[in-house]
């Protein structure tokens, strides 16, 4: 399952068209619009709760706070933006001007007390939603640039940031699990960490095989060679392939994975 079709999914179940007389692309963008809203209330609901000394706290992330997560959501937001500002202007804006700045913004941030932390998530959260849905539709069609993964088209935009609100609520180590997040977005994230692994040539041979939440099997293999199989619920298997925690997988012994991303 795609995310659009994990979109098409949920919009069904809430009655949230997407526009006819828009493109794919613009449709798919819409959706994911929608489940980043969801997404970000879910943010704020935990961040909300979390006092200086739990900020100051380690995260699920080796190295990093969990103010380091909170200012990385906000610096994504803004990181998204550029990438916005690109497909709608056709001038190139970097993600960020280099890993040096983006890592030193990080850190600077995280050192921010607990208003300040909330009150630049939700700035950042705010200009990506207005640059969002200020994108003519056709822009939507445009080719921008990830750093990591390359070219790709702006419609993708939304549902990346999808990913890093949903996976780093996770690494808050603060109540969320994998468990918790939608299970209509639960195939299409299992989906697209597999997706990451493809042609790299330090991935193990191994077959996944995963229960979704309505019940039903599906598989991946990492690589083109079938090797042993592990299985276990879509959460627990999206945390083993994040590299968050191996779960309880069911069946098999999970080998150990490069990194995700």
């Amino acid at each position: 399952m795609s995310f659009a079709d994990a979109a098409q999914v949920r919009s069904a179940e809430t009655s949230v068209p997407a526009p006819r007389e828009q493109s794919p692309a613009a449709q798919d963008a819409v959706a994911g619009l929608v489940e980043v809203e969801r997404a970000t209330q879910a943010l704020y609901e935990v961040v909300d709760g979390l006092d200086h000394a739990f900020l100051r706290g380690p995260s699920r992330l080796p190295g990093w706070s969990r103010a380091h997560v909170v200012t990385h959501l906000a610096r994504n937001a803004d990181a998204l933006v550029n990438l916005l500002t690109w497909a709608k202007t056709g001038v190139e804006h970097p993600m960020y001007p280099s890993a040096a700045d983006r890592d030193a913004d990080i850190e600077e941030g995280a050192g921010r007390p607990p208003q300040l932390l909330r009150a630049d998530l939700d700035a950042a959260c705010q200009r990506f939603a207005a640059a969002a849905h200020a994108l003519p539709a056709t822009a939507w069609e445009a080719e921008v640039v990830h750093p990591r993964t390359g070219v790709f088209l702006a419609h993708r935009v939304p549902w990346l940031r999808l990913r890093e609100l949903w996976f780093h609520l996770v690494d808050l180590d603060a109540g969320v699990d994998f468990g918790d997040l939608p299970d209509h977005l639960l195939e299409a994230f299992v989906d697209d960490a597999v997706g990451q692994y493809a042609d790299r040539a330090d991935v193990p041979d191994v077959r996944v095989e995963v229960t979704l939440p309505e019940g039903r099997q599906r598989s991946w293999e990492l690589t083109a060679t079938s090797g042993p199989t592990v299985s276990g619920s879509a959460a627990d298997v999206l945390g083993w392939l994040t590299g968050r925690h191996s779960g309880a997988l069911l069946n098999g012994t999970a080998p150990t994975l490069p990194r995700w991303l």
